[in-house]
């Protein structure tokens, strides 16, 4: 009987141990959880997830393996977002990456506690994320996509030094579309130059609104507007038709047929992004960390689109693309 008593105590005390062992091995194991959600797939958006995920790996954390990524793409319906942002939050993500304005909201909408990193939200205040874009406050900091209009207004200058009326259409859905619309009003009337406005409810009114534009203004410009830029080759092939060109605001719609612009680069989007999200699982408070913002666009030009309209293109602006941006031929 004693042994018997002996055998069981040995057994509870391995059982325990056991127990313990594997209970400290979880949590020794337990891996961050970081929640992605974004409206939809277009090379600007996947740039910045590239970018994203390059440099949570050069900072050390491998999805798989000491990080979990939960990506959750809307794949453009936005009444998928706010399931979305819920399955994040049912998950415990550690932080959720928002990439695009839509899906900030939604995630802002579904919690308030956990960290929120915003990966392209033009004006995070004026879409009600943050308090204070200097000091947020909440939840919620991230990374500014506000492009460098001024820069982008003075390049449609210099290749149309004798430009009329100058367009510009956006998605009145969109909060980024529609801050990016206000600053090029602004700026417009700082600059002296005549700009008509377009909007569009969604991707369908695209076509018959821009065919309409481009009968009344000279060339066009587009802000940082996912749903244009989603459907950039419906715009494009109505402003080849009417043998004018387009300013986008990202490169990525230079190179699906605008002429040229100065774009915020999207990779490092996601690259900020990142290191925020990291500082955040080190302990960070989003609360203490302002919105970041990137002042100075790369400059892109499409090479084959300039000839196609027989622009020409000024010199130092293709040095300048050849030599620290891009040219797409």
């Amino acid at each position: 009987m004693k042994r018997m008593y002996t055998l069981i105590a040995l057994l509870l005390a391995f059982l325990g141990v056991a127990f313990f062992s594997e209970n400290g091995g979880l949590v020794k194991r337990r891996v961050p959880r970081v929640g992605v959600l974004t409206l939809m797939h277009h090379p600007a958006l996947d740039q910045i997830y590239k970018g994203f995920v390059d440099e949570l790996a050069r900072e050390g954390y491998h999805d798989g393996k000491n990080i979990q990524i939960e990506y959750q793409n809307a794949n453009g319906d936005q009444s998928n977002l706010k399931t979305m942002a819920s399955k994040l939050v049912n998950d415990n993500c550690n932080v959720i990456y928002s990439i695009t304005t839509p899906a900030a909201q939604a995630a802002a909408n579904s919690t308030s506690k956990i960290p929120i990193v915003l990966g392209a939200v033009t004006d995070p205040k004026g879409a009600g994320l943050v308090k204070n874009n200097r000091h947020p406050g909440g939840n919620i900091s991230g990374v500014s996509d506000q492009s460098p209009i001024r820069e982008q207004l003075n390049l449609v200058k210099e290749f149309m030094p004798h430009l009329k009326t100058l367009g510009v259409i956006y998605t009145s859905s969109d909060a980024s579309a529609v801050a990016g619309h206000q600053q090029i009003q602004q700026e417009c009337k700082k600059m002296g130059i005549r700009l008509k406005s377009y909007s569009i409810a969604n991707s369908n009114d695209l076509n018959q609104v821009s065919e309409q534009m481009l009968q009344e203004v000279d060339a066009v410009v587009v802000p940082t507007d996912n749903t244009i830029a989603g459907a950039m080759q419906t715009l494009v092939k109505n402003a080849n038709a009417a043998n004018k060109p387009v300013f986008p605001a990202a490169a990525s719609m230079v190179k699906q047929g605008g002429l040229a612009t100065y774009s915020v680069n999207q990779y490092q989007l996601g690259v900020r992004g990142a290191k925020m999200t990291v500082a955040i699982l080190k302990g960070k408070k989003p609360a203490n960390m302002p919105i970041q913002y990137v002042r100075h666009g790369d400059p892109v030009l499409n090479l084959k689109q300039a000839r196609r309209l027989h622009i020409q293109i000024p010199k130092q602006f293709e040095h300048e693309a050849k030599t620290k941006g891009e040219i797409y031929q």
